[in-house]
Order: C-alpha cells, then structure tokens, then sequence
C-alpha cells in the first residue's frame, strides 16, 4: 500500500488541481450512499417493490439534500469539457476524435451492464418471477444510464453550449414549471427540463473553464441564492421539500427536474467552489490523494455497479426466512435506519466484488504501473475521469 500511495504521489504532474478530483469522488460517493440509504425492496402480495423511507419518515428529509450530488457532476463535467475541447482545437484536432475519446470509455462497462442484466432479467422470467418485480429490478439497476445519457448528450453539445450564460436554461426550466403547474399544461413538458436543467450546471462549469466563477464573492452568491430560492419554492410555491423522487409523491424533484432542483444545483455549486481550497490542500497529503485518485480511476464501475450490489445483498438474504431488518422490511421507523446502517458495509463489501468482477470494462486489462499510468494522463475521457484537465 504505502509503495502504491509513493508511486501515486510521485506520478501526479505538480500542477494537477486535485480539489477538482476530490469533487468528483465526493459526488459518486453521494450518489451510491443516498441510494443505498433512501432505497428498500419490499414484497406485497408477492412482487417487489421500491419503497423509500423519506415517504413515512419526512424528517429525513435532509438526508436528500446532502446525498443528490449530481449538480456537482454536471459543474466539473461542464468545465473539464470545455477546457478539453478548447485544448483539443489548439492542437489541430477534429470534434468527432475529441469526442470518440470523451465516450470510449463509457461504451465498454455500461454493455457489460446491460449484457449482465438482461440475462438476469430472463433468468428471473425463466424462474417464474412477476413482470413487476422484473421491472422494478431492472429499473433500479439500469437507473444510472439516465445520467449518462444526459451527460453524454451535454458533452456532444460542449461546441454550442460552451459559451452559453446559464441563465438562459434556467430560463427555459422555470417557464416550464410556471406552465406545468401555475397553467395546468401537460406533465410530458417537464422533460424538456432534463436536458435544460443540467444544463445549468454544465454552463456554469463552462463558464468556471473560461476563468469565471473565481471569486468567493461569487460562490457565496450561488450558495446563498440557490438555498434562497430553494428554500422559498418549498415553503411558498409547494414544491417537494425532498430532492430526490419519493415513491408515492406527487411531484418528484427529480424525475424530471424542477425548478427547485436546479436552483438547489446553483447552491451545491456554489457549495462545491468554497470546498476546494479545503480539499486542495487535504490532498497535499499522499494517503488521502490516493484514496481519491483510486476512486476516479474506477469510479464508473462504482456508479454502474452499486445498486446491483444492494439487490444481490437483498436477494441473497431472501432464504433467511424472516425478513431481515434494514433489508426486507418496510421501510417505517428509525428502527429500519439503524438497522440499514449496519448494511451498508455489507453493500460496500458487495460492490467490492462487483469491482473487482467487472473493472476491466472501464480501463482494460490491469497493466504494470496500471494506477500511475492513468494518474499521468492528460486528455480527459469522462465524468469521473483521472486524467488532468
């Protein structure tokens, strides 16, 4: 290990901004805790469901505003892009090589995915399993594609929206909100807000690339006005207090995104650009460093794999007889939330196989010197890349 943390260290260029790799890791550990916390699988007359405990538990609540971390993926997607593209046309090359090289590396560990799933999907059909316990599965195993799919779309657009103020899409989001739910208009209008609400964030990440959003001044700005007006939508305008979707609520934060959403993602940005100092000079030190460069370096294995982990650990508790604690049960009292803390190292331990099973998919077989190979890259492939920016 500490010849691992020395060839880490000594492989990092000295002008590597690590806070910006910190953020990254931050977000996907977010993201994989959040879901492992307000996510449970629960049999009623024979299928499994989803439940979550925010729907009996509202004072959980603010479990989802620490855990809905995907403004900060779009912020750092949005700057790494920006800088890569306007690095690669300096250097002579085409749109089409700069982004097969932004994608390569997503295309790889999602077919495993998909290849996996749907086996098991037709297995759990062979055996006799119910479309819905299928489908809701299926649902929440395939459930990170969405993300990719909108980054991925964001990315291929970097060209047109990379100049573009995030104003202009948080214009768009809110004349949606104020026809679909101040005039009645159709819900199917929401879904413009998937692509211009995370386009907020990737604008402002862009903006970042081009030297703005330097200031502190301006990261309280985003903090404080997002919570502000955050904290008005919920109180004033009804949205949902919780900003991640509630089984059973009527509006979901997040499927699409609202309003409050997005100016909730202005406050986590703002968030995010205050922690980097902190986390810049946290990550001077060698151990910590390295913990976080080895998370970038697998981290779309991590995303992809982590609710498959959760249900293999459901699934196998199944023959226990009763329902175990945390796991089986229905999600109604602090008594679940203790008890589904104590399985999230069993979670972790699972996706720790998933890892070691499937990280080949993401950056090819293991070479010699694999860690402080990828840690010397300089062209950045995708989110949760390691490579400088």
């Amino acid at each position: 290990m500490r010849d691992l943390v020395r060839r880490i260290a000594s492989a990092t260029p000295p002008d590597r901004d690590r806070g910006i790799d910190a953020l990254r890791a931050l977000a996907i550990l977010g993201v994989v805790l959040g879901h492992w916390l307000v996510t449970a699988l629960v049999t009623d007359s024979g299928a499994v469901h989803a439940a979550s405990p925010l729907h009996s538990m509202p004072q959980l609540t603010p479990v989802s505003w620490v855990f809905q971390t995907l403004a900060v993926f779009f912020l750092v997607g949005g700057r790494v892009a920006a800088r890569s593209y306007a690095a690669a046309r300096v250097q002579g090359g085409t749109y089409g090589r700069w982004l097969g090289a932004r994608t390569a590396r997503l295309l790889r560990p999602v077919a495993a995915l998909l290849v996996v799933w749907s086996v098991v999907a037709g297995a759990l059909l062979a055996t006799g399993a119910g479309l819905e316990t299928v489908h809701t599965l299926g649902k929440l195993a395939l459930s990170p594609l969405w993300f990719l799919v909108v980054f991925m779309a964001l990315t291929a657009a970097t060209p047109l929206v990379a100049g573009l103020h995030p104003v202009w899409p948080l214009a768009v989001v809110l004349h949606i909100d104020l026809i679909r739910f101040g005039l009645g208009g159709p819900a199917w209008l929401g879904w413009i807000n998937v692509l211009a609400g995370w386009l907020v964030p990737y604008c402002l990440g862009a903006t970042w690339a081009r030297g703005g959003l330097r200031s502190r001044p301006t990261a309280w700005a985003l903090l404080l006005g997002g919570a502000t007006a955050t904290a008005g939508l919920v109180v004033w305008a009804g949205y949902p207090a919780a900003m991640v979707g509630v089984p059973g609520a009527a509006i979901s934060n997040l499927n699409p995104p609202t309003l409050a959403a997005v100016t909730f993602g202005l406050a986590q940005s703002g968030a995010a650009l205050l922690l980097l100092g902190p986390l810049r000079r946290m990550l001077q030190r060698p151990v910590l460093w390295a913990a976080v460069a080895v998370m970038n370096l697998w981290a779309m294995t991590v995303f992809l794999w982590h609710q498959t982990a959760l249900m293999a650990v459901t699934a196998v508790g199944l023959p226990a007889g009763e329902p175990l604690a945390g796991l089986h049960t229905v999600p109604d009292g602090f008594g679940w939330v203790v008890a589904r803390l104590a399985w999230l190292p069993v979670f972790a331990l699972t996706l720790l196989m998933c890892w070691a099973a499937f990280r080949t998919y993401e950056q090819g077989r293991p070479q010699v010197g694999g860690v402080t190979r990828v840690v010397r890259e300089q062209q950045p492939v995708h989110v949760a890349e390691v490579g400088r920016d």
